[in-house]
């Protein structure tokens, strides 16, 4: 059961709540987000939750039966927004591209990759400056002063960045230059770093595990949002399986799975989904009829020398045509 409580509340109102809460044999958990506050009820017993939502100070109140409650969709109905300021939203009714390498390199790279995505009309740019490599000795990213540079070339263009964090000392020193913390499907279970982005008012894109089930994804979730952040997003982006003639096995019935039992918008995530360049755009177009609300994609204005993921990695013509591709659908798809 979730309670969501009036902005307004008096102590004594919290305690009548708490003590009806009790009476029918519940536990409360109280979360408060930049939002709303809520009462989060686990308990076993059937009562009439009118009772509940009679009491004063009681806004609404819901029956959820999954343990991922706040990010279920069974109490808001409505898709939620996250808004990224200067008029860049990601919500259910516009389709929200994002690209970029999957490493930041160097000045000159993060110049002509802005460049490109002004001229496609693209408002946000991923970019890895911490990367968690297989191997040891691949190429790991240029650090905090790799995001500083990122972050000042594209402020200047009006783009919004998008970024990897990896554990929760970074959270600190990364916070002012980004304007969205992602979670990579390696930490997706992180629960450290889940619980320390939900004390961080800036929204967050958790990717499923590259083992996860759909449930784990949005328990994962939870987690950030019962930790006091509603801004988030969710990110499909391939599960490993038994097939190897691909890098990964890019769900597409995860897309509208996730837009059935959240509120919270879901990306796809195509590079990665498949692994193989050629394929890239095809999957990023499946996405997109299956419902998703945002497409992040890998580019780079030469993916033979790209640092890391060259071979998923789209070159600029092959970019500008997928924008085209995925404009001409979002018109058309229902």
């Amino acid at each position: 059961m979730i309670i969501q409580l009036e902005n307004k509340i008096t102590a004594s109102q919290v305690e009548k709540i708490n003590d009806a809460i009790k009476a029918v044999n519940y536990k409360a958990a109280e979360v408060k987000t930049q939002f709303a506050n809520y009462l989060v009820c686990i308990g076993k017993n059937d009562f009439d939750i009118r009772s509940i939502g009679v009491l004063e100070g009681v806004k609404d109140v819901h029956r959820v039966s999954e343990s991922y409650k706040l990010v279920s969709r069974k109490w808001k109905v409505n898709y939620s927004v996250v808004d990224l300021g200067d008029g860049v939203i990601i919500d259910n009714n516009d389709l929200t591209i994002m690209a970029g390498p999957c490493s930041i390199e160097n000045e000159t790279q993060v110049q002509k990759i802005v460049a490109h995505l002004k001229q496609n009309n693209i408002r946000i740019m991923r970019g890895g400056v911490f990367k968690p490599r297989s191997s040891p000795y691949a190429f790991r990213g240029l650090g905090i002063e790799g995001l500083k540079m990122f972050s000042s070339i594209c402020r200047e263009n009006g783009i919004k960045i998008i970024t990897e964090v990896m554990q929760v000392s970074q959270i600190s020193e990364m916070h002012d230059y980004v304007d969205v913390f992602q979670v990579g499907a390696r930490n997706s279970q992180n629960f450290n770093l889940l619980d320390a982005l939900g004390e961080v008012d800036k929204p967050v894109l958790i990717k499923r595990g590259m083992s996860g089930t759909i449930d784990e994804l949005l328990q994962s979730a939870e987690y950030i949002f019962s930790n006091g952040n509603e801004k988030l997003m969710l990110c499909e982006r391939g599960i490993r399986t038994f097939e190897n003639a691909y890098r990964n096995t890019f769900d597409v019935n995860a897309i509208q799975v996730l837009k059935d039992k959240t509120h919270l918008p879901v990306i796809a995530d195509p590079s990665h989904g498949i692994g193989i360049r050629d394929y890239v755009s095809k999957i990023a177009l499946a996405s997109t009829v299956a419902g998703a609300d945002g497409v992040i994609y890998e580019v780079h204005e030469v993916p033979e020398e790209a640092a890391s993921d060259g071979q998923q990695t789209l070159n600029f013509e092959e970019s500008k045509e997928l924008v085209r591709k995925l404009r001409m659908l979002e018109e058309v798809r229902i």
